[in-house]
């Protein structure tokens, strides 16, 4: 009798698919639990990343476009000149609206700063607006004499020029401060056109911050690759030397830095008093307080950033190659010309493009060595952050900065980039 029996090849099926199932399962619920994991340990930076990045640039953007003196202070006047189409002086129910809250606003002993405000877009507007308050104030305003008091009391109420400026300042948001950030402005007809000539001043100042970036970083460049290239190559006990004499200035305040920098190139200074001691120079060279200065001092303070980013690079440049070309005789100059210098180029890139996105937004050095004819653009920035309180204008023009720099770094990074370098 034969005991043996068969299991049909459906139950086999059945059998083997399970198992298959449930380690599928398995590794699906282990790559989620991974994932959940790897997220978790990403969100503090993406929200440091969010709260002292994103954020602070977002706000900025956002007060660079804000013109909140008329839409908040006046905005019943605010909405009545949107309305208003431009093309004749308004009626009298306008200027009644622009009378009454000019009158609240000097009762409210508001109306100064609302004018400051103003001036910032429309020349002499806080004179107006007093004026104006004083006109209407010296006596009871009569129904339909609003226009002519107002006239009287300053004739520019008269210009329809002078509506068309309130008319642009208007609405909540605008163009007014990037207008003003690349010294153009609106006239009287409502064109945009340039400023008068002796108040064009951030589009000069915004060139040459560029250029002085520019040239600190070519200077850089030039004094920070031997000494990568030496603290690459020199035997470590020298190289550490030489590295602890690099990362001196971090272990220092920048303050400090800067003031040994005004001990040293000032009239009386150690470069003067020396050079006048050997007989070099008979009267103290001007060093400090000009643009000299602000290149030297803040080429010494930047030059690390450079150093360091080659030097990472330099070392990890495998000395087989150079070996390799001197065997098939190529010259020192030759071999450092077509291997040497191209291996290096990601770390002379990065060096670069790190001093020169420094060297935009210096402000303590160029405040205190630069002077008057040492000053970068945020400088003005600075100025109008903390003495004029202008913060439109100044975001305006940190915005116009920003937006310069991502575009030069996209132009670096299509034409000198990392992936377009070869070897020669």
């Amino acid at each position: 009798m034969n005991n043996s029996y068969s299991v049909s090849p459906a139950l086999d099926n059945v059998d083997e698919a399970q198992p298959q199932s449930n380690l599928k399962d398995k590794l699906d619920r282990a790559e989620r639990l991974n994932k959940t994991k790897s997220l978790l340990l990403v969100v503090p930076l993406l929200a440091f990343i969010t709260v002292f990045f994103l954020l602070p640039i977002g706000t900025m953007l956002l007060r660079s476009v804000q013109t909140p003196a008329l839409s908040v202070a006046m905005p019943q006047t605010a909405a009545a000149l949107l309305n208003w189409k431009g093309m004749a002086l308004p009626d009298e129910q306008l200027f009644d609206v622009v009378g009454h809250e000019i009158l609240s606003l000097q009762q409210a002993r508001q109306l100064d700063s609302v004018g400051s405000d103003l001036n910032r877009v429309m020349s002499d507007a806080k004179t107006l607006m007093a004026r104006t308050a004083r006109g209407l104030a010296s006596e009871a305003v009569e129904p339909g004499s609003v226009n002519s008091r107002m006239t009287a009391a300053d004739k520019r109420w008269g210009q329809i020029g002078t509506w068309m400026q309130l008319k642009k300042m208007a609405p909540t948001y605008s163009a007014s401060n990037y207008l003003a950030a690349l010294d153009l402005r609106y006239d009287d007809q409502g064109k945009v056109v340039q400023q008068p000539e002796s108040r064009r001043i951030y589009v000069s100042i915004l060139i040459k911050t560029l250029m002085v970036a520019l040239g600190i970083t070519a200077l850089c460049m030039f004094l920070g690759y031997p000494l990568a290239y030496m603290l690459a190559t020199l035997p470590a006990k020298t190289s550490n030397l030489l590295m602890v004499m690099v990362l001196l200035p971090f272990w220092t305040s920048l303050l400090v830095r800067t003031s040994a920098w005004m001990v040293i190139l000032q009239n009386n200074g150690v470069l003067n008093s020396t050079l006048s001691s050997l007989g070099v120079i008979n009267q103290p060279l001007e060093l400090m307080y000009n643009l000299f200065g602000t290149v030297i001092a803040m080429t010494h303070i930047l030059l690390p950033f450079m150093v360091l980013p080659m030097y990472s690079v330099m070392k990890s440049i495998d000395s087989t190659y150079t070996r390799a070309a001197h065997s098939m005789g190529a010259s020192s100059f030759r071999t450092f010309v077509q291997i040497y210098f191209p291996l290096s180029l990601p770390g002379l890139s990065a060096g670069g493009i790190l001093v020169f996105i420094l060297a935009t937004g210096y402000y303590i050095t160029p405040a205190l060595v630069g002077g008057r004819t040492g000053q970068v653009i945020s400088n003005f920035i600075a100025y109008h952050m903390q003495t004029s309180l202008n913060w439109g204008l100044a975001a305006a023009i940190a915005s116009i900065l920003l937006l310069i720099v991502l575009v030069l770094y996209w132009i670096y990074d299509r034409v000198v980039g990392v992936n377009n370098m070869k070897l020669g």
